[in-house]
């Protein structure tokens, strides 16, 4: 009986100890089978379905590699971005600013493929998220990266007319194009 008791204590502190480990997005846990992820996927669609918890795991799956180089992961990637824009409906998530970091990684991956594609996907996350700078910087940043000097132009001054937050972020874009420099906005500047 002792040795059995013994058993049950351990098994219990083991699970017990599972349960209170989070990763530092304090998201929910990854399946087993960390290649398919679908076990994830299927438990974040049937309980909150939020962009909180897609990108908390669309960011811990890109940490697996790089996409720039890893093929096999950026088609996963562009896979998995791909159903989470389909899970998540615009009209109930375009005020959300992780469903705007969604889209608008959803894009920049797309690019990395096919740039035609990727504009398509730029244009839907600024109709669907107006309200966010980084979305129409990051749509700038692409065609400017496309060498479309003009449109990232155009891009950056019709997101300050549509009075975009935050306005920091655009008048910084505008100072940096101006200045003719190939980024729009530095990292910390992100």
């Amino acid at each position: 009986i002792a040795s059995i008791m013994n058993r049950v204590r351990d098994l219990k502190n083991k699970y017990r100890n599972e349960d209170n480990i989070t990763d530092e997005f304090n998201c929910t846990k990854i399946s087993a089978d960390t290649t398919d992820n679908s076990g994830t996927v299927n438990q974040i669609m049937m309980t909150a379905n939020n962009p909180e918890d897609w990108l908390c795991f669309l960011l811990r799956l890109e940490k697996k590699g790089i996409p720039q180089t890893d093929v096999s992961l950026l088609n996963r990637l562009i896979g998995r971005y791909s159903q989470a824009v389909t899970a998540l409906p615009a009209e109930k998530h375009s005020q959300d600013e992780n469903y705007a970091r969604i889209l608008v990684r959803f894009a920049e991956l797309k690019a990395l493929q096919d740039p035609e594609e990727a504009r398509d996907q730029f244009h839907l996350a600024r109709l669907n998220c107006k309200k966010f700078a980084f979305v129409h910087v990051a749509f700038a940043q692409f065609e400017l990266s496309q060498g479309n000097v003009k449109k990232c132009k155009q891009l950056l001054q019709k997101a300050v007319e549509c009075s975009a937050v935050p306005l920091e972020m655009l008048e910084t874009a505008l100072q940096n194009f101006h200045l003719q420099k190939k980024q729009l906005l530095l990292d910390e500047e992100k």
